[in-house]
């Protein structure tokens, strides 16, 4: 694992969202979602589908039924496990650093449109998880776990909270090398609170380590430069639509930021990969 030039702690990546939810909410995107796409091909701009395949992708690969009992690690606004249940009727919880974030999923989770869903919604750390051993059939998680500090602890945990025999499956953004340029820092990883990321191997044996068996692991760097390059696009046709001068400031800069994080990924500064992993059957927590 590398590092970049900077050390954020767990209560700053909390602050963070915490104090950026109710901007992105408000002029982005109403139901909380940002998630790497999974894109058709080369020409296809349509982020949410792109963005709902990549739910269908890991769902499929980690096997989620009706009968699965899933935990969400970094829910954020709850739009994963929201598609989870809707789509294939599990139950689930939901874990994120952010008491906002936390609060809006348990507000949507109560709306007249979720109800029915056997869900909840819990403010805590990865690296403390408030569940029992073995309590989980699967383990899931979009883009969140790379800004956990302490990632050793993370997957300690969900190794801890899943049932033997159960299955981590969760994309993640990945730092291909070492040395990290001041732009890349700047707009990828401070921008987020972000201390330090894996590259594709490294985060496979990472996964070894904590006892995981790796089942698949895909390297989908073309599908993350898609996705900013799409957002890039929205991003300025919403800026060119709204009368809101802060609102137009505050998109048009997540614009310039998409552009920046294409650069860094051609540098090869950033990546994005998707990994599902099993605890062996007859393992002990």
């Amino acid at each position: 694992m590398t590092t970049t030039g900077q050390s954020f702690t767990e209560h700053d990546v909390e602050g963070f969202f915490d104090e950026t939810t109710q901007t992105y909410l408000s002029f982005w995107d109403s139901e909380g979602v940002l998630h790497t796409g999974y894109f058709a091909g080369p020409e296809d701009e349509d982020y949410r589908a792109a963005a709902e395949r990549t739910s269908d992708l890991l769902a499929a690969e980690a096997g989620v039924t009706s009968q699965s009992y899933v935990l969400d690690v970094g829910c954020g606004c709850g739009n994963f496990l929201f598609h989870l249940a809707q789509r294939y009727g599990c139950r689930g919880e939901g874990l994120d650093l952010s008491l906002e974030r936390v609060r809006f999923a348990q507000r949507q989770s109560a709306s007249e449109r979720r109800a029915g869903l056997e869900l909840a919604f819990t403010h805590g750390s990865a690296t403390k998880m408030p569940y029992a051993d073995g309590t989980f059939s699967h383990v899931v998680s979009q883009d969140a776990l790379f800004l956990v500090p302490d990632k050793p602890r993370s997957h300690a945990e969900v190794y801890r909270v899943l049932a033997p025999g159960g299955v981590f499956a969760f994309s993640d953004f990945l730092q291909p090398k070492q040395d990290i340029s001041e732009q890349a820092r700047t707009h990828v990883y401070d921008r987020v609170r972000w201390s330090s990321g894996y590259s594709f191997l490294d985060y496979q044996a990472a996964l070894e380590r904590a006892g995981f068996q790796v089942l698949s692991a895909r390297n989908l760097v073309t599908h993350i430069r898609q996705t900013y390059g799409v957002l890039r696009t929205v991003a300025i046709q919403r800026a060119q639509a709204t009368d809101d001068p802060a609102a137009r400031e505050w998109i048009l800069a997540f614009a310039g930021s998409c552009s920046e994080i294409q650069l860094a990924i051609d540098r090869g500064e950033f990546g994005w990969g998707v990994f599902v992993a099993r605890k062996p059957a007859g393992a002990t927590t």
